[in-house]
């Protein structure tokens, strides 16, 4: 039986984890429980979402994504390249749509796994990733600036080019306690791990200052100032009322959502399968991925999808297993429980603080300029995607780098075709076998192109201009296609084309080179209505032999062409 869609913990399980091992992932669990708390509330309220709804995503997706997941290390959770989307859902349909959305989002993402898709999504371009990516590093880093410099603007613009214009019509307002409670969180999320390795610098900031502002009464906006008392309770399951125009007016946030969702988390799992020598089943990944997404949404949760950050922490503090990120998720669940009601007194400049960190790491600036130094295609790919993810819409960038990388792909693919006029005899294997019998082929008896690349539509019409462009005119044309990986149907149509007009003209094609594969498609593309099939040969040698035969048997036939043509 195939293991594509059996869950990792499951083999796992069968196989047999170790003592030594499961020791190692309680711990490693609890570690990245701590780190996923600060990050999961600040996501939760750079989302515009109270801060406990990023805890209950954090739980049940978390947990559903380890039990279910085709990773062995796979933290899951809400992560910063969902506060775009959530934002502008949230903002356009109402915390209800978010979560039919994001229902959606999870039904789509099934669909992805379960029709094998994981198999391909790898293939979207490093660039496009990129550009996408820090264009949503320089939002969140944005968004955060009305909390960090304590402006309390109250209708920040959600355009970026509108949000800085408030800003700097605002900076005369900034707040210093809130600014020293920003600065002092970045410095200690960067640097603490140098003087305090097993706790990270996010939680001591939150802690810290939390404490601070409770004890002295700092003039600055908090979690509960804002959005009150917190809930140390995970909702009862519940689905808001839908109809299909609600329906139809989320399937965009919603496929968006489960792409962004689906490319993340594969990317996570395989950076993860780098760091511990693993292979994880993508598809059964984004099954996973999918329902934990299904779960959050009816929880009244939000996306979901595999996190870096947290995966890379989990590793790298000896995490082997899934048991890991079930430790992660009862950790959070715990201190959402017991804890919850205090998260009121974090300074809401201290989680921006927290963000401004999470947006640089986002940013991969490091990779930016390296693609800033390839070619220009990739450049392309990168500055239309990060420009467009800033100024316009991250749906949009996404929608365009795909198409521009596809576009950019089908014209570095045409470019790579060649059809080559060749000299007859220098692409003889067995020359000796070939030549022997007195025969000498004139150049303009028997004419010789060699085609190399992939014929398919981009490159369809430049293969048929260069056979009709030769400047003799030969009794046979042998067409070597010994380095053509496939033909698509527009090439074909241009084969088909190109073996009418030489028949008409009594011009006789014979193909070699020809795989097994390309001879179906031939027959599936009725290639054979045009020519004998008996004309399209394997090997080179053997189409020069025949071409030998049939001019000998013409020549002692006193120059009759022998019936070899096709008519319609």
């Amino acid at each position: 039986m195939s293991k594509e869609f059996v869950p990792k913990l499951f083999s796992l399980l069968k196989e047999g984890i170790p003592r030594k091992v499961l020791v190692k992932d309680l711990f490693a669990g609890i570690i990245v429980g701590i780190v996923a708390l600060p990050l999961a509330i600040a996501f939760a309220i750079a989302s515009g979402v109270s801060p406990e709804i990023g805890l209950v995503t954090a739980v049940v997706a978390g947990l559903t994504i380890s039990i279910f997941g085709g990773s062995r290390v796979q933290i899951g959770g809400p992560t910063g390249a969902f506060i775009v989307l959530v934002f502008s859902t949230v903002t356009e349909h109402g915390m209800d749509g978010l979560i039919i959305a994001t229902v959606m989002a999870g039904i789509f993402m099934i669909g992805f796994g379960l029709a094998r898709l994981g198999n391909y999504l790898k293939f979207v371009p490093y660039p496009l990733i990129v550009g996408f990516t820090a264009g949503i590093a320089v939002i969140i880093f944005s968004s955060q600036i009305n909390d960090f410099l304590g402006l309390e603007i109250r209708d920040v613009p959600a355009d970026f080019i509108g949000k800085w214009q408030v800003y700097f019509r605002e900076f005369d307002q900034i707040n210093p306690y809130a600014l020293g409670i920003g600065l002092t969180t970045v410095l200690m999320t960067v640097y603490s791990h140098r003087f305090i390795k097993l706790i990270p610098g996010s939680l001591i900031a939150i802690l810290f200052f939390g404490l601070l502002t409770w004890l002295f009464e700092f003039p600055v906006a908090t979690i509960g100032s804002v959005y009150g008392d917190l809930p140390n309770t995970i909702s009862i399951p519940a689905f808001p009322e839908f109809d299909l125009a609600k329906i139809q007016s989320l399937i965009q946030p919603a496929v968006a959502i489960a792409l962004l969702g689906a490319i993340e988390s594969l990317l996570s799992a395989v950076v993860a399968d780098g760091m511990i020598g693993g292979r994880h089943r993508s598809n059964m990944e984004l099954v996973a991925q999918g329902g934990a997404n299904v779960l959050s949404g009816i929880f009244g949760g939000i996306p979901a999808t595999g996190a870096i950050a947290r995966t890379a922490t989990n590793v790298k503090n000896g995490g082997r297993t899934p048991v890991a990120g079930i430790t992660h998720a009862i950790v959070l669940l715990i201190i959402l429980v017991v804890f919850g009601p205090y998260a009121k007194l974090i300074p809401l400049s201290c989680l921006a603080g927290v963000l401004v960190v999470v947006a640089y790491n986002m940013s991969e600036w490091r990779q930016f300029k390296s693609i800033l130094k390839s070619r220009n295609a990739d450049i392309l790919i990168l500055l239309t995607t990060f420009f467009l993810t800033v100024i316009f819409d991250l749906v949009i960038a996404i929608e365009v780098g795909l198409v521009l990388s596809g576009f950019l792909l089908m014209k570095r693919m045409s470019e790579s075709l060649s059809v080559k006029q060749k000299n007859l005899f220098a692409e003889v294997d067995r020359p000796e076998e070939i030549i022997n019998g007195g025969y000498d082929y004139p150049s303009d008896k028997v004419v010789l192109f060699e085609v190399n690349g992939p014929l398919f539509f981009g490159a369809a019409q430049q293969f048929q201009d260069t056979i009709f462009d030769t400047n003799v005119r030969p009794e046979y044309i042998i067409i070597r296609m010994r380095y053509v990986p496939f033909i698509d149907t527009t090439g074909y149509l241009r084969l088909k084309e190109i073996i009418k007009v030489f028949n008409d003209k009594g011009i006789i094609v014979v193909l070699s080179g020809v795989s097994e594969d390309l001879l179906r498609d031939m027959q599936a593309n009725f290639v054979f209505d045009l020519i004998d099939e008996g004309m399209v040969f394997g090997h080179f040698d053997d189409a020069l032999q025949w071409v030998k035969s049939e001019v000998e048997s013409e020549g002692r036939a006193g120059g009759k062409r022998p019936g070899h043509i096709k008519k319609n």
